[in-house]
């Protein structure tokens, strides 16, 4: 097990660039979704709703076969993977989405915000789109949603057998536990940013300062700030900060325990060397619920995609053309 935890470390220069993650050149045809938030799509009697998205399709037209299937982190949204997204089309010619998961982007606004219920919505999307022998990427919350989807019943069905292919999580472990006390205070600032009626996005930076020093971060959380208009002359946020702070507790835990389920495809860990969130006690519950599992290590925080764009971006190409089935 210490030769897992201590695996293949590959180095760079620090930057933190939370939502450009790399510069390759778009070339691939991108198609959005526009759902409204305000009137939650139910999908069936499960609960699942409607996932925004956008696609970055390949030359060959193909939306459907071998896709890879990117869900971002909480208080992230689809745009965070954009370039990465484009690279991944451009290099490896399979359609890429991105999806807003529920409650924040564009996607629904809705209750609960459980991992079940995201990886249901998620389920949702692959069937709706008749997708096939997908990879599915996440990050941090993203991360757990991915897992859950691996883990679901339902792939155990003999319908389900070829839906997915391959899986991979960006630093966090398939552990209960709470919340960072960091989201839990960006949560608190951005509710004290609609509680003060701000009128400039410059304000909302300064109220945010105390809770994240790192002015990428605070950009990075800014982006979930609405443009402000003449009709709408105060900071609001797009995600329900309501919804948000009743589901700290959820997004800390994960719906299974190791013994409960497993999934026997191949998976790859890419752990960030400066985080805490994957360690030495994650890895019993790692190998029990994924036995085929890989871990890579980036010279990075928890920001893996952010912070490494470019190594981050090879080892997931690497990983869908040659990883172990």
């Amino acid at each position: 097990m210490s030769n897992l935890f201590f695996s293949r470390t590959i180095p760079s220069t620090r930057s933190r660039i939370l939502w450009n993650c790399c510069t390759a050149r778009p070339t691939s045809i991108i198609q959005s979704s526009n759902l409204s938030h305000h009137a939650p799509r139910h999908a069936h009697d499960d609960g699942a709703v409607h996932l925004d998205y956008a696609l970055h399709t390949p030359p060959d037209g193909n939306k459907h076969e071998r896709a890879l299937v990117i869900l971002h982190g909480l208080l992230g949204s689809k745009r965070n993977f954009t370039s990465l997204a484009k690279g991944f089309t451009k290099d490896l010619g399979i359609p890429v989405y991105t999806l807003d998961l529920r409650n924040q982007g564009t996607s629904p606004h809705v209750k609960p915000m459980t991992y079940s219920a995201m990886a249901s919505d998620v389920l949702h999307f692959i069937h709706t789109h008749s997708l096939s022998n997908i990879t599915l990427l996440g990050h941090s919350m993203g991360g757990k949603v991915a897992m859950s989807v691996a883990l679901h019943p339902s792939l155990s069905e003999p319908a389900n057998k070829h839906l997915l292919s391959k899986l991979i999580v960006a630093d966090v472990a398939p552990t209960r536990m709470q919340l960072s006390p960091e989201f839990k205070g960006y949560v608190e600032a951005m509710q004290k940013i609609e509680g003060l009626n701000l009128t400039s996005r410059k304000e909302a930076l300064d109220v945010l300062e105390p809770y994240e020093s790192d002015p990428a971060v605070r950009a990075f959380l800014l982006t979930n700030l609405k443009s402000m208009t003449e009709h709408e002359p105060y900071a609001r946020f797009r995600v329900p900060l309501d919804i948000l702070v009743n589901a700290m507790p959820e997004i800390g835990s994960f719906p299974y325990v190791p013994g409960e389920r497993s999934w026997m495809g191949p998976t790859m860990f890419i752990k960030g060397l400066q985080s805490a969130y994957i360690n030495r006690h994650s890895l019993a519950s790692m190998e029990a619920f994924f036995p085929n599992m890989e871990m890579e290590t980036l010279d990075a925080g928890h920001w893996v995609h952010g912070e490494r764009p470019r190594e981050f971006k090879k080892l997931v190409e690497d990983f869908i053309r040659h990883g172990s089935a």
